[in-house]
């Protein structure tokens, strides 16, 4: 509890009788908040209506979010991956949420589950939390939050807008494995209810029974999970939290953002470049846009291209991602060591990669 504490007051959340448990990854945690949404409205709409429960989010929500649904029964027709636009920055539009829920409605569904991001895995978008949540609330909506990636930059009081909001949601999970310096697997769940959490995963086996449970002098935190049995994940990162303290985390995390603003100066200096998304966080999303400017296939080949020659050289490895139709490039800024000598090198080895290309393309 004690990591939650610091957690807590490092991310401003709400105040009240929430609760915050240790989960591996963020697919356990979607995975048990959603259980303990279906449990709450299936206890008022019966079970028999579990065929109507109907689950929300982007189409820039995790993979995993979609996996989790299966697995909790939702059927597959009714997990609605609604579209985003380069408009609104692959972000979710509290109006098209609006008309999503309003046409189940009007068909004899359930609304049941909202998953918000903050800080996608494609671009780093932000679902606009407040405003989503105040189109759910009307619904009586389980709205989780999947911060991730993002939520580690909220310990910086100048990202912490993006959380605007969040003392309407239900549940909020984050990854220090992501962005706090801690390695695999920690993921970090907080919820408004723990209570709901419980009532849907508890068990009770008589050779589990005990004293201290049963006079609810402790928390059985197998109750707030999918298995029984635990690993000490708080532990690496007491030690983290203790060993940097929050004033070295938000340092961490500000370097890294300063470094992706280098970069993404260093990209716009270049016209033969464009960036495709603006760059809130630590990851840079470009592309090479030149020769082909109306031919989308021949910039994406190009920019596969380019992705394969600098991956190659074993000195930087970039990734790629495909949102609205786009392919593009990304730039991530993440590990501890990195400095703004490496990033200018990685761009310039990028830029060598891109004179060696368009050379060949010019030959031909």
């Amino acid at each position: 509890m004690y990591i939650y504490h610091v957690n807590n007051s490092a991310i401003r959340m709400p105040p009240g009788t929430g609760g915050g448990v240790m989960h591996g990854t963020t697919s356990e945690a979607i995975l048990c908040t959603l259980i303990a949404a279906r449990n709450r409205a299936l206890e008022t709409k019966g079970v028999e209506n579990i065929s109507k429960l109907v689950v929300y989010g982007s189409d820039q929500a995790h993979s995993t979010y979609t996996k989790a649904c299966k697995i909790a029964g939702i059927l597959p027709h009714n997990i609605k991956s609604i579209a985003t636009t380069v408009d609104t920055y692959f972000s979710l539009s509290p109006l098209t949420l609006y008309k999503v829920i309003q046409a189940d409605v009007a068909a004899g569904l359930v609304p049941l589950y909202l998953c918000l991001t903050v800080g996608t895995t494609s671009t780093t978008a932000v679902d606009a939390v407040k405003q989503l949540a105040d189109v759910a609330a009307d619904y009586g909506i389980w709205i989780h939050v999947d911060a991730a990636y993002g939520g580690s930059a909220c310990i910086c009081p100048e990202f912490r807008h993006y959380l605007d909001g969040i003392e309407q949601v239900d549940s909020l999970s984050l990854a220090p494995h992501k962005w706090l310096l801690t390695y695999l697997d920690c993921c970090c769940l907080w919820v408004k209810s723990p209570r709901s959490l419980v009532k849907a995963l508890s068990t009770n086996p008589e050779y589990l029974k005990n004293k201290p449970s049963e006079l609810c002098s402790v928390v059985d935190y197998k109750d707030w999970q999918i298995g029984t049995g635990r690993k000490f994940k708080s532990l690496r990162l007491w030690l983290v939290l203790r060993s940097y303290g929050v004033a070295n985390l938000q340092s961490h995390i500000r370097s890294d953002v300063r470094m992706a603003k280098v970069f993404e100066s260093l990209v716009k200096s270049d016209a033969r470049f464009e960036i495709v998304v603006p760059t809130r966080f630590s990851l840079v999303c470009f592309r090479l846009n030149v020769l082909f400017r109306s031919n989308s296939r021949g910039i994406e080949l190009l920019n596969r291209r380019l992705l394969e020659w600098v991956n190659s050289t074993g000195r930087v490895y970039i990734t790629h991602t495909i949102v609205g139709g786009v392919y593009l490039l990304r730039f991530a800024v993440g590990a501890s060591f990195t400095e703004e000598r490496h990033v200018v090198a990685a761009w310039e080895l990028i830029r060598e990669g891109a004179d060696a290309l368009l050379k060949v393309v010019s030959e031909h």
